[in-house]
């Protein structure tokens, strides 16, 4: 009887719950090694996840993420496809880890892929992934099942970085999202509307496919480093892709990526194509993290686009872009640059390549102060003539940049006519609600040609003379 007590008592204290979320022994079937608990990584198969694609694993990694919350840790995503039928909410200190050590391709479609099915129909639907502070995700794949390139549906947001919906007034901070693979996301990424800082999107690769990346909600520095979003993650058959579908969706369709209340935002080496607009900067609503962006922005690009870089409202420190390329089509605005009625503030764009058959480079039509330094211009637009640069508002600096508008550069079996090869894009059109210009050190491939309809508003130095053709 005595040997029988012992035994009891030691059961009861191996399987006390203050043991369980001390984090010996799991309280699901299939308990967790102590080993691996020790390191602090648990495997969300632990829990009951099955990768056979066809298992509702929701629960599964919600366990595995509450119950890695108690010290902290890693919950991995092993190689398979996981079902999930509803959403996640990270817990702080925990980290969402697969196996992808890069952003992968469309194929061979392995790894760790997170199969997520929930808010079909409805954009304000809870994400599928809510991030808390100091969580990570890692290593995934993400691809919409029942989304079909045939009838393409909108569906929330993928991933959010925000504090809880039933207490606002806490703060979401150092959250990371990193070698992820976004296969065909409606609504990508999303920080905000809550209060958020150090925000890090890093290495995210994919097709988004009516809004890429929204950054809102940001009072301490965010970066996002090495993001890319195009068509082809979606155009193979390997999830059910198709090319022509995709990109003509994504070009009239997407936001790839959106900029509103962020303070110091640096971004450096992002890329879209196609787009409906490649960059937005937009003003943020609400009485706490209302407001627009500041922020560096080096090495971006956007291309096939409706508009490349669309300014509605940014804060008066406004942005600097440099070594920007930008190549918009002839859908819609056809224009690489538009600075929207009302926005004030300052853009600054050095080094930077505007390119294609577009009807203009840039469009100013704000009060901002706006400025084009050591920039390259061209495009085909043949009807206006197209200027490179139309001015109707706002203070204009354009200095050292090459226009480089060819009428007659055309290749074999293009139909121009011999009317439309005596007509040459212009450089600059300054209308008369322009406040002040200044134009100096431009040269062209046929000079520099300048419309100036503000008289001595407008100061020229050192251009290359322009040479009309016959």
């Amino acid at each position: 009887m005595k040997q029988f007590s012992c035994l009891l008592v030691l059961s009861l204290i191996l399987w006390s719950p203050s043991l369980v979320q001390e984090g010996l022994y799991a309280s699901e079937p299939g308990a967790i090694s102590p080993a691996g608990m020790d390191s602090g990584i648990i495997s969300i198969t632990d829990f009951g996840a099955k990768p056979d694609g066809a298992t509702d694993c929701t629960v599964a990694i919600q366990k595995a993420i509450d119950f890695a919350s108690a010290k902290g840790g890693i919950v991995q995503v092993p190689v398979g496809r996981f079902l999930v039928r509803g959403n996640i909410v990270m817990k702080m200190g925990v980290h969402l880890s697969g196996i992808n050590q890069a952003p992968q391709s469309w194929e061979p479609a392995t790894g760790s892929i997170l199969l997520p099915t929930a808010g079909r129909d409805n954009e304000e639907a809870q994400a599928f992934i809510e991030m808390r502070s100091s969580t990570s995700i890692r290593g995934v794949t993400i691809y919409y099942p029942e989304q079909k390139v045939e009838d393409i549906r909108p569906y929330p947001w993928t991933i959010q970085i925000r504090a809880d919906p039933a207490n606002e007034k806490e703060v979401s901070f150092d959250c990371t999202v990193e070698n992820v693979t976004l296969i065909n996301s409606y609504n990508g990424i999303r920080t905000g509307p809550t209060e958020n800082g150090r925000h890090r999107i890093f290495s995210v690769h994919g097709c988004m496919l009516r809004r890429g990346i929204l950054v809102e909600g940001t009072g301490d520095i965010g970066r996002l480093e090495n993001v890319q979003i195009h068509s082809h993650f979606w155009a193979h058959p390997a999830f059910g892709g198709n090319w022509n579908k995709v990109f003509a969706f994504m070009q009239q369709n997407l936001e790839a990526f959106i900029f509103g209340r962020t303070d110091w935002e640096y971004v450096t080496n992002t890329f879209v194509f196609p787009a409906k607009v490649g960059y937005r900067f937009i003003e943020s609503k609400g009485s706490d993290w209302g407001g627009a962006c500041n922020g560096q922005f080096s090495g971006i690009g956007a291309d096939a686009c409706d508009t490349c870089v669309l300014v509605e409202s940014i804060q008066p420190q406004g942005l600097l872009i440099t070594n920007g390329q930008f190549n918009a089509h002839r859908v819609g605005r056809s224009t690489q640059v538009v600075v929207e009625p009302g926005c004030s503030g300052n853009i600054r764009f050095v080094n930077c390549g505007f390119w294609g058959p577009v009807l203009h480079n840039a469009a100013i039509r704000g009060s901002s102060f706006v400025s084009f330094s050591d920039c390259y211009f061209s495009n085909d637009n043949r009807k206006d003539p197209g200027y490179s640069i139309v001015a109707e508002g706002g203070k204009l600096q354009v200095q050292n940049c090459t226009f480089d508008a060819r009428s007659k550069d055309r290749q074999p079996g293009n139909a121009w006519s011999q009317k439309d090869d005596r007509i040459q894009p212009g450089a600059v059109h300054l209308k008369p609600g322009v406040m002040s210009a200044i134009v100096r050190g431009n040269n062209g491939y046929y000079g520099v040609n300048i419309n100036n309809e503000i008289g001595d508003k407008a100061i020229f130095a050192d251009n290359e003379p322009y040479r009309p053709q016959p």
